[in-house]
């Protein structure tokens, strides 16, 4: 696992540009995290491994909507 520092902007003026690198990415930092969710619910069994599985479906699931924002704001 890794540490990270997640700073906001609130109330702050945030660039198109420094939009679209965010949201780009948070889709891979996301997504970094499903690997290591699907990893770790491979060392376990039962009711939490199924637990697991279902957060790794809901970041990819949570991503499939940044990344429609993301082409949204792209066009």
């Amino acid at each position: 696992m890794h540490s990270h520092d997640h700073s906001h902007a609130h109330g702050q003026e945030v660039s198109p540009e420094e939009r679209l690198a965010l949201l780009k990415y948070m889709v891979q930092h996301n997504a970094h995290h499903a690997e290591e969710l699907h990893e770790l619910a491979h060392t376990l069994d039962g009711e939490p491994a199924e637990f697991l599985h279902n957060a790794v479906k809901d970041i990819e699931e949570s991503n499939k909507k940044i990344e429609a924002a993301l082409k949204l704001l792209e066009e």
